[in-house]
């Protein structure tokens, strides 16, 4: 039952006359007059009743009518569907998000697609460790992450790829300037920057260590460039890394977006010697949908608009609202 013999069909069904139909479908009429005998013999119905004045639509014609304009509406649904799919507006993408990137470019991008792509179904799940997030892309879990560079051999991605999974794609998206995060009340914290140095005696709050949380590994390095290695008190998010210094429970160092999230009590003082961290953007090398490729410009775009404001003016204490 071609979609075309159905057109003819409904054509007919509104001219009640075969010259006037065959026009309107841009047909000749004998061959118009040969689909419609076609169709009736397939369907084993009468659909016209044909008279040399005029052409009456029967019950089974009133019927099947009804049936044509859903599948022909359906026909052409699915059409412009596929168009949108191809063209990457519609579709669904799952996006998943490393610690800090949670705070300002999960809601960023949120907001710009439901404005630029709305016909696109988002999934969005922040506060995940890189490899949590890697793995989940390889499974098919995620079709886009927001990560950190990862520690061991497969941190080489100058080629653009994960060593360990060839497959997996990393593009760098910024680089972010590592901040002190202090309680409000330590004696450092009224500082308009800080010696990593003289932190050397805190308790610092960091990520697990045996989850290969990069940002564990980088601030070891950070504080065994300032010629120490601290205490540590691990947790599972970043989230809860501020709220335990804002606790009083240890200082921390952390990527800039941290101040997104806009808690009392803790104060993010720049540090005196530069230490920084990549954002990357991990995808599946292959297979991406339209809807994938375009969601992922939208992460670009947000990262591109979003710069850390570095050293800047000094970035307050308590309830400081700033963003990057």
């Amino acid at each position: 039952m071609d979609p075309r013999t159905l057109r003819y069909y409904l054509a007919l069904v509104q001219e009640r006359h075969f010259g006037r139909a065959a026009a309107r479908a841009h047909i000749a009429q004998p061959a118009l007059s040969q689909q419609i005998k076609q169709l009736e013999a397939q369907l084993g119905v009468q659909l016209f009743e044909r008279s040399t004045r005029r052409v009456e639509i029967t019950g089974a014609g009133e019927r099947f009518a009804e049936h044509a304009r859903r599948i022909v509406a359906a026909v052409d649904h699915a059409t412009a569907d596929m168009a949108a799919f191809a063209h990457g507006s519609v579709g669904r993408v799952s996006v998943g998000f490393v610690g800090t990137a949670t705070y300002d470019v999960l809601p960023r991008l949120a907001h710009l697609a439901r404005r630029e792509l709305p016909d696109i179904e988002l999934q969005l799940r922040g506060e995940l460790l890189s490899p949590q997030l890697l793995d989940g892309l390889a499974a098919g879990q995620y079709d886009l992450a927001l990560i950190r560079p990862q520690i061991g051999p497969e941190q080489d991605v100058s080629d653009g790829k994960r060593r360990e999974d060839p497959t997996i794609t990393l593009e760098p998206l910024r680089t972010e300037q590592l901040l002190a995060v202090l309680p409000t009340a330590h004696p450092l914290a009224a500082s308009e920057t800080i010696d990593l140095a003289a932190l050397s005696d805190e308790t610092f709050v960091t990520h697990l260590s045996d989850a290969r949380s990069w940002m564990h590994h980088r601030v070891l390095e950070a504080c065994a460039r300032a010629g120490f290695r601290p205490r540590v008190l691990e947790v599972g998010e970043t989230a809860t890394l501020a709220v335990s210094v804002a606790a009083g429970l240890g200082v921390a160092l952390a990527p800039e977006p941290v101040r997104s999230l806009g808690l009392d009590g803790v104060t993010y003082l720049p540090l005196q010697t530069s230490e920084t961290v990549e954002l990357l953007l991990a995808q599946r090398e292959t297979g991406a949908s339209a809807a994938v490729a375009a969601v992922a410009d939208l992460v670009r775009r947000v990262c591109g608009e979003v710069v850390p404001r570095g050293r800047g003016p000094h970035p307050g204490h308590v309830g400081d609202s700033s963003r990057e």
